[in-house]
């Protein structure tokens, strides 16, 4: 299966307290990306600074490069994948390139096992706890809150080791659910946990699928499907998902 991973790195800085809505602080701006081919290619994407330097955050000619790459990428054939990379990556990928609507397009054709998990238990899960659990013996080179605090203070090489390896993670994730045709996860508890995910789906493809049913939680104790994708153009969405839904077996 040829396919691409891609992830960003934020340089705004802030401290998001347990619960707290993370869009609270945006608009966001990048400070580096990174695109990893299954095959192992990797390529870095940042503006280049004074003194031979990254510049602090990417401008709107750099995003733009990274977004038409990836949207070439999809025409070529590639299957483009990132984790959360509907509901964050190509937001702020497409903010930064001042092109929502091509952004709209690669996020529609895009795979994001996070999102299509998402709809299938209703919560989301993080990269960490599926490779763990998943046998992946590469571990992430730091939180992702951390990565803006080393960028601002020059410490970039082990920021783009970061953003790459995350690559890196979601691509060997992206072979362990192909081959077990599930996705496992270490819960907080520590226990190991399963949903099934027999084939990838596209973006636009969960879309046509029913809402996540969330009945078993609290009262007001869901994320609503609309969080992930209130950045998309309504007539984009209506191009990609314009045929009937699907429904959901009992």
């Amino acid at each position: 299966m040829k396919h691409l991973s891609f992830d960003i790195e934020i340089a705004d800085q802030f401290d998001l307290r347990p619960g707290e809505d993370l869009l609270k602080y945006a608009p966001f701006h990048i400070s580096v990306a990174a695109t990893v081919e299954a095959e192992g290619d990797a390529r870095l994407w940042y503006t280049d600074g004074a003194g031979g330097n990254p510049a602090l955050t990417m401008d709107r000619n750099k995003a733009q490069e990274l977004l038409a790459f990836l949207a070439d990428r999809q025409k070529q054939g590639l299957r483009l994948f990132a984790w959360n990379g509907l509901g964050f990556d190509l937001r702020w990928i497409g903010h930064n390139a001042q092109d929502m609507e091509t952004a709209a397009g690669v996020a529609l054709n895009l795979y994001d096992p996070m999102f299509q998990f998402f709809n299938q238990r209703g919560f989301p899960v993080g990269l960490a706890a599926v490779a763990q659990a998943m046998g992946v013996q590469q571990t992430k080179l730091m939180d992702s809150a951390d990565a803006p605090r080393e960028w601002n203070q020059g410490r970039y090489q082990r920021v783009m080791e970061y953003v790459t390896g995350d690559c890196q993670i979601t691509n060997q994730v992206v072979a362990a659910i192909a081959r077990e045709k599930r996705v496992s996860w270490r819960t907080k508890k520590g226990t190991l946990s399963y949903e099934p995910m027999p084939r990838f789906k596209t973006v636009a493809e969960v879309l046509k699928d029913p809402e996540p049913d969330q009945s078993w939680m609290a009262p007001g104790g869901g994320m609503r499907r609309s969080k992930f994708t209130e950045w998309l153009p309504p007539a984009v969405v209506r191009q990609f998902t314009s045929s009937p839904p699907q429904s959901r077996k009992p």
